[in-house]
């Protein structure tokens, strides 16, 4: 099992800066996807910015490009942190974020783990 716990959300100022940060602990894998996904009520979850391993490929949205930064603490599989780091919020980056890690069963499919989430609201 893997647990992820998410923290760092908040009220933020239009322009203002965030970090949001997701503890990670449990079973390490050889092989993985850690991301950030957002959501807002009414729409479909969004995936923000996902790094893969091995490689430490990153992937940014459009949306955020620019402006926000995952990053980790340290390439340990069993415990780490993944940061996002948040520059120039707007309004629209107001939402629900969730931390996800998915690895390879070996079988197939894939073994998913969602964090509980962490409050974003950005607003005058």
């Amino acid at each position: 099992q893997v647990q992820l716990v998410e923290s760092g959300g908040g009220l933020v100022q239009p322009g203002g800066s965030l970090r949001l940060a997701c503890a990670r602990s449990g079973v390490p894998f050889n092989q993985y996807t850690r991301s950030w996904y957002r959501e807002v009520p009414g729409k479909e979850r969004e995936l923000v910015a996902a790094v893969t391993y091995p490689g430490y490929n990153i992937e940014y949205s459009d949306s955020v490009k620019g402006r926000f930064t995952l990053s980790r603490d340290s390439g340990n599989t069993v415990k780490s942190t993944l940061f996002l780091q948040m520059n120039d919020v707007q309004p629209e980056d107001t939402a629900m974020y969730f931390c996800h890690e998915e690895a390879p069963d070996g079988a197939g499919r894939k073994y998913t783990y969602w964090g509980q989430g962490t409050q974003v609201t950005v607003s005058s």
